[in-house]
């Protein structure tokens, strides 16, 4: 049973519900957004596959948002601290252990992706990335990461923006700069497919993307995609919205603000599919999806055609606000943990951490160069924390705070603090955190370790 709650200490809070929704979409969008959902969603079905990714949005991914929320708003605490405070003494405390573990180590290693878009922006706009032949972006970009410290170099810089951002609180920090930023990364993502739907040929990027293939939802596997798609987009399981719920005011209404935020992160991803794929089939490219398809075949494109001089750096840099919103909120966690356990303000404990993390994803780095030589199977020492973080950490901690929001809290008591009332809205939501969201999170998680 959960305990309830007599009084709160004073807590930061958002300024307002705008500043909360920018910052939750902007930990929500991130890279994975710009290549990796356009290309499933073409491999996949298309609009069919949409369909399927938004039930999985619905049935699993949105309901265990508002249950994070509505973990931090009751705690009025950090991760770990909400547990505590709401079943102390408990096992469920291993849910918020989890959470702050894999924000620090998953920015540990998305630093490093994020300093290399960083390094493509940068040069990019400099105009030296240009003077390299097409069929040399390859080359170029295996050359750089396996490159001791230049990528380290960016790296830091990235971390360093982000400690920043954190440095400055809740309200001057991560609601400012996320109200200045995913306007701007709204502005550009719009502009880059406004720019791509206008090439010769772009009819086929359209057409990847949104023809529906109903004959691919026979397949099994399109719909554990779109089930890990839906998970993983929304930053589930790393507890950035428990300790983001801790912000909020009992005055706003969890279930809007989570579908808010779906729907932001839902329709950036869609967005971003119209800014990349029309381009690559006008130029006869082939599709794909991840590092390969930002740091080699775009390059080249935008080489290609009119513009791209003025569209390639502006693409980099898209890709270098969305991976800074996200660091920002996974910095957070961990902040919010250690301000609350050490009584240290937040300025130092966001360079000491920030340090910390920037140190241990320095290997992540490393093992494309000096340190390729540790692997396990093919996994580079960066698969390897991926593989551990994001396939194993975050599906067992979604699931906890879906258990324990759905069985450990008091039927009438958790609709109330979720902001759902005696509802049928709110009796969905709660069975569907009993029954529904676990099994789709078990066969998540069965599913990456290839058991099913």
């Amino acid at each position: 049973m959960v305990q309830q709650l007599s009084g709160t200490k004073a807590r930061e809070e958002w300024g307002t519900r705008l500043g909360f929704i920018c910052a939750a979409v902007g930990s929500a969008v991130g890279l994975g957004n710009i290549w990796r959902f356009p290309y499933i969603t073409g491999e996949n079905g298309g609009a069919a596959f949409i369909v399927v990714y938004l039930l999985c949005i619905l049935l699993c991914g949105l309901p265990i948002m508002i249950a994070e929320l509505t973990i931090g708003r009751k705690a009025q605490s950090d991760a770990v601290g909400s547990f505590e405070a709401l079943a102390p003494g408990k096992p469920w405390i291993f849910g918020g252990v989890l959470g702050v573990l894999a924000g620090f180590f998953i920015l540990s290693f998305y630093s490093v992706v994020a300093g290399w878009a960083l390094k493509f922006f940068a040069t990019a706009a400099s105009g030296s990335l240009w003077e390299i032949d097409k069929a040399g972006f390859g080359k170029f970009f295996g050359d750089y990461i396996a490159q001791s410290w230049e990528p380290i170099f960016w790296q830091g810089a990235m971390m360093a923006m982000t400690i920043y951002i954190v440095a400055g609180g809740v309200k001057k920090g991560l609601e400012r700069w996320n109200r200045i930023l995913i306007p701007a990364l709204a502005i550009m993502v719009i502009i880059l497919a406004g720019f791509s739907l206008t090439l010769d040929g772009a009819a086929k990027g359209v057409a990847f993307l949104f023809t529906p293939d109903w004959k691919k939802l026979a397949d099994p596997n399109v719909y554990l995609i779109a089930l890990g798609q839906a998970f993983f987009s929304l930053s589930i399981g790393m507890a950035v919205f428990i300790t983001y719920g801790s912000y909020l005011s009992q005055s706003v209404r969890l279930p809007v603000m989570g579908a808010a935020t779906v729907a932001g992160d839902t329709i950036f991803a869609i967005i971003a599919g119209l800014a990349i794929f029309p381009a690559v089939f006008a130029f006869g490219l082939d599709p794909s999806a991840g590092a390969g398809l930002s740091f080699i075949t775009l390059p080249g494109l935008f080489q290609a055609i009119p513009g791209g001089m003025v569209v390639g750096p502006l693409f980099f840099l898209l890709l270098v606000v969305a991976a800074l919103t996200s660091m920002a909120s996974l910095l957070e966690v961990p902040v919010a943990f250690f301000m609350r356990i050490l009584k240290v303000p937040r300025g130092k404990i966001a360079i000491i951490t920030g340090l910390v993390i920037f140190a241990i994803g320095i290997p992540s780095s490393l093992g494309f160069g000096v340190l390729g030589h540790i692997k396990w199977g093919e996994k580079t020492i960066l698969d390897i924390m991926d593989f551990l973080m994001l396939h194993l950490a975050l599906p067992i901690g979604g699931m906890i705070t879906a258990l324990f929001v759905g069985w450990a809290w008091q039927r009438q008591s958790v609709l109330s603090d979720a902001g759902f009332g005696e509802n049928v809205l709110g009796f969905v939501w709660l069975w569907l955190l009993r029954v529904a969201a676990p099994l789709m999170v078990l066969f998540i998680f069965l599913h990456k370790l290839n058991l099913v």
